[in-house]
């Protein structure tokens, strides 16, 4: 039988490797950012939904995330830290590698689409190391796996692609700004995290997450 002590260990250390993920993500998003060619398909959503609310982008996103976290509650989708902590951490990492950046603002398209095809291979990795942790995902990312549960058969890669089209669409209806980068992150991020995830063996929807209730059980129990 496993010690509590070695249990709380192994706790630690998956909040640890959640945190390396995200930060490896985060630098991902970044590459994406300053790419410099498109908001990203979810962006481009929020920018619209603030075009015809009183909300700004900011809010838009954050009340969009709080709708989406509904959804995955809607789809069976656990909570668990790895929720909590991807909320606490990857603006913030992400923000860090803007702040440090020492270089001037991309302007070179071929530069820009180089730059976000390297930007979701450190997505796809950074997704793949804190949700092999087992502690569950940030809402985005647990929505493409409720939805991908729902479509077994259907690659999750191919997924991904599908639901960023259709964020896409809807945030284009609304009018959220279009360019190059947001096409090519609706296609290539997904097209990029299948290919990884065949070469590494790894499929999102078959990882068995502890919700926040199970590992606080775990944490608090008696030696």
């Amino acid at each position: 039988m496993v010690s509590i002590f070695t249990m709380r260990r192994t706790i630690l250390k998956q909040w640890l490797q959640i945190a390396a993920g995200l930060l490896v993500f985060a630098f991902g998003v970044h590459l994406t950012i300053y790419a410099n060619i498109g908001l990203a398909p979810w962006d481009c959503l929020g920018m619209g939904i603030a075009l015809h609310t009183p909300l700004n982008y900011g809010l838009a996103m954050t009340i969009m995330g709080i709708a989406i976290l509904v959804v995955d509650l809607r789809l069976r989708e656990k909570i668990g830290y790895g929720t909590i902590i991807d909320a606490l951490l990857t603006g913030n990492f992400v923000q860090m590698f803007n702040s440090i950046n020492p270089f001037p603002e991309n302007q070179s398209l071929p530069n820009g689409v180089v730059l976000m095809l390297i930007g979701f291979v450190f997505m796809a990795f950074g997704m793949f190391f804190y949700m092999k942790a087992g502690q569950c995902c940030g809402p985005r990312d647990a929505l493409l796996v409720g939805i991908g549960k729902r479509l077994p058969k259907i690659p999750i890669g191919i997924v991904q692609i599908i639901l960023w089209a259709a964020v896409l669409l809807a945030g284009w209806l609304l009018g959220g700004a279009v360019g190059a980068g947001t096409l090519l992150s609706t296609v290539g991020a997904g097209a990029i995290m299948q290919v990884i995830y065949n070469i590494i063996h790894f499929e999102p929807r078959e990882i068995r997450h502890r919700d926040v209730s199970e590992i606080t059980h775990d944490l608090l129990r008696s030696p």
